[in-house]
């Protein structure tokens, strides 16, 4: 039997789960650079709480934006600080553009990534070159909209969405601050890359390596 849409979105979140608790201890050790030292742990608690939530619901019956809206809950009742509104705004936003659909083409990819970028960009009313984990999201967003509307295959598709995500944690590192704890560092901040931006690629590589 194939796979539905909802279990193959909740297993990409199962993914997302793991590669943060993976990579937990070096994020928050980025984050101790220039913030309080604790997004690693933050981001397992919400992505740990988000495939709790996940298993409750039924993977045959639900609909994509049923996930995505039960991810949303979920980040939001573990995580209370910025990080959890922001995520959840995002995971809200893909549930209301992913409302009706069923099928998990680069289309509803790319509507989910742009979904997410700009709800992330909406609830922490920040921009590209703020240092922030939307100078990971927003270029992944403007990369997958402008490999569908180029027509790239599927491995091209998410290979362009790797180097953009890859890219733009990389780029953090030449920025100052602005936004966040770590603003107070302003000049100092420079050399460091956001873990915000760095737990994004993260996400965004496991995203792209599933079998989706």
């Amino acid at each position: 039997m194939s796979e539905t849409a909802a279990r193959a979105l909740a297993r990409m979140f199962e993914r997302m789960s793991k590669v943060i608790e993976a990579e937990k201890d070096h994020l928050s050790e980025l984050d101790g650079a220039i913030g309080d030292g604790d997004h690693g742990i933050t981001m397992s608690i919400g992505f740990k709480a988000v495939t709790a939530a996940l298993a409750k619901l039924d993977l045959e019956t639900a609909s994509p934006s049923e996930v995505f809206s039960t991810a949303a809950s979920g980040f939001l009742d573990a995580v209370g600080a910025s990080t959890g509104p922001l995520y959840a705004t995002g995971f809200r936003r893909a549930a209301q553009m992913l409302a009706g659909r069923d099928v998990l083409d680069l289309a509803a990819f790319r509507d989910m990534l742009v979904a997410i970028s700009e709800g992330i960009r909406d609830r922490g009313k920040a921009q590209r070159g703020d240092k922030t984990m939307l100078d990971v999201w927003l270029p992944v967003a403007e990369v997958a909209t402008a490999a569908v509307t180029n027509n790239l295959s599927k491995s091209d598709f998410w290979k362009a969405v790797e180097i953009a995500a890859e890219n733009g944690a990389t780029a953090t590192a030449t920025m100052i601050a602005t936004k966040g704890r770590a603003a107070r560092l302003r000049e100092r901040s420079l050399g460091h890359p956001d873990p915000g931006a760095v737990s994004a690629e993260v996400l965004i590589k496991a995203i792209a390596r599933l079998d989706l």
